[in-house]
């Protein structure tokens, strides 16, 4: 199911999932609402600390303020002080571990908003007679609550109602220690004010929960619907997804154009049209072993997306730093896969041209163990375009790829063709065999000439043992600065690779590896769910 043509934007978060936002629309919580009700916790407990415990116990006594002039504080006070800074650094730490669970998110933060206030007012309320003439600072609570937590607003009403009923409790358990209270009259006009706030607080909680279904609507693209997001870069985003008919979990990747065109509106309409061209081309490529492109297409805020397949593995580059170097079968079992996908590719015209270890993943699919996946076919381009026809992620005047993993010819003004991904596989067995790039360096551009100039040392020299001869060849014949000394395409590569004379990588070795390395998470949720890295 492909489209090429423009849409209108239809991608909507799905119950199965994702949970429920905090205002009340299905979607993935903002994590700006975590950090929001982190610093008002901060707030709110340096109040208690200062303005409370500090000001009373070390700063009102210094200055002989007469004790009939403030609002009684008492033990009760010290009390309840002590207990709101301490539910204050509970809800500093509870925020972050909550941020999947919106709807517990927002029990607390409402929770919170209750206890406060009842701490407010059993303080203000223990000489009734002081609050004549005065706002109760549970206005402001109440006012500024469902700004920091959005919260659907029967919900904000309801818990805003309660924390202004705080007030009359207060009264009520003063009463109960024998105060005597001022006329029934002056006290309903002193609580008057926090119920108006407790009923204007649904206003922002009304607003906020409409723009964030504007919000989700703007964000609806084809038939999928939005999960959680899953990865954040500099060229977009990257969303878990569902299709709205079918039983098929997706990654979304969108790409906002003007990234990539500097806000130049020909540019920008330049790089839609090769978006469309290249997805179109990369959609056709059927090997098993290359991310299937699902759908994409534009949406009317001229935000480009992919929908691809979502997959369960992990990245070689987190196999890598999470697990040392790997086993010299397993690197060519790997190597051999990704020659399959390549050959395709090529076969078809096009070019990856960032093949490295975050665009290869290790997959548990169904069954079968190390399954490999090349990602990322967003950079593709037709073999011998020159540097005019630049595809949809670049500008024309950016140097495509990932320097580390960079053939030489890429910079050199030359057209490359498919020895230049098969350069880049070799860096990729290289990083495999020896847990380092094959040209370390401070700098792009000083990576960039070592890959031009400098001869790579030998992986098992690198490594410090012993690399199958037949492999070490190989990966250092794919390294050769001249692309005629390389393999002479991915089908040589991968034949060269099942002749070498390592040994067999089978699924039983791969299983047992998954077994006991990822265990728990190929049992429960995908282990690197990124299909798409966003990284250029």
């Amino acid at each position: 199911m492909r489209r090429s043509r423009l849409v209108s934007p239809t991608l909507r978060s799905n119950d199965s999932v994702v949970t429920t936002r905090p205002d009340g629309t299905s979607g993935p919580l903002d994590d700006s609402v975590v950090l929001r009700l982190r610093i008002a916790a901060v707030v709110w407990g340096a109040l208690w600390l200062l303005l409370g415990l500090v000001n009373k116990h070390l700063i009102a006594p210094s200055l002989a303020i007469p004790a009939d002039s403030g609002i009684p504080w008492t033990p009760a006070a010290d009390a309840l002080a002590v207990l709101c800074v301490t539910l204050s650094a509970v809800v500093i730490f509870l925020a972050p571990r909550l941020a999947n669970e919106p709807s517990r998110l927002v029990n607390v933060a409402l929770g919170f908003e209750i206890v406060l206030a009842f701490a407010i007012a059993v303080i203000d309320q223990w000489e009734p007679r002081v609050i004549e003439g005065r706002l109760s600072w549970i206005c402001v609570l109440v006012i500024m609550q469902p700004a920091i937590v959005p919260s659907p607003p029967a919900k904000t009403l309801t818990a805003s109602l309660i924390a202004a009923s705080m007030d009359p409790l207060g009264l009520y358990l003063a009463h109960l220690r024998g105060v005597d209270l001022p006329p029934l009259t002056l006290l309903a006009w002193a609580c008057l004010p926090t119920y108006l706030c407790a009923l204007l607080a649904i206003v922002p909680s009304a607003v906020i929960h409409r723009l964030s279904r504007q919000v989700s609507k703007a964000r609806e693209m084809g038939s999928y619907r939005l999960g959680e997001l899953i990865d954040r870069g500099a060229m977009g985003e990257v969303w878990r997804a569902r299709h709205r008919l079918l039983a098929r979990p997706a990654a979304i990747k969108l790409i906002r154009p003007e990234l990539l065109s500097g806000f130049d509106p020909d540019r920008e309409a330049a790089t839609l049209r090769r978006f469309l061209r290249e997805a179109d081309a990369a959609a056709s490529l059927q090997c098993p072993h290359s991310v299937q492109l699902y759908d994409f297409g534009v949406t009317r805020e001229r935000e480009m997306y992919l929908v691809m397949e979502l997959l369960d593995g992990i990245t070689l580059e987190h196999l890598v730093r999470r697990f040392g170097p790997q086993p010299a079968a397993r690197v060519t079992h790997i190597m051999e896969q990704a020659c399959l996908s390549l050959a395709e590719a090529h076969g078809r015209g096009l070019l990856h041209r960032d093949i490295k270890p975050a665009n290869i993943q290790l997959c548990r699919l169904g069954l079968e163990f190390d399954f490999v996946k090349v990602v990322d076919f967003g950079l593709v381009k037709p073999i011998g375009a020159d540097a005019s026809e630049q595809t949809m992620v670049t500008s024309p005047e950016a140097v495509t790829g990932t320097p580390a993993y960079m053939a030489p010819e890429a910079v050199s003004g030359e057209a490359p063709d498919g020895r230049a991904d098969l350069y880049s596989l070799g860096c990729v067995g290289y990083y495999l065999l020896t847990g380092s790039l094959v040209f370390p360096a401070q700098t792009p551009i000083q990576m960039i000439l070592m890959h031009a100039q400098a001869q790579p040392e030998p992986p098992s020299a690198r490594a410090g043992r012993t690399v199958p001869t037949g492999l070490e060849c190989l990966v250092m014949a794919c390294l050769a600065k001249d692309p005629n000394q390389r393999p002479r395409s991915a089908d040589q590569l991968g034949e060269e690779l099942r002749r070498c004379g390592t040994e067999t990588w089978s699924q039983a070795n791969a299983r047992d590896w998954w077994d006991q390395h990822l265990r728990s998470e190929a049992s429960s949720s995908p282990t690197e769910p990124t299909a798409t890295p966003l990284e250029v």
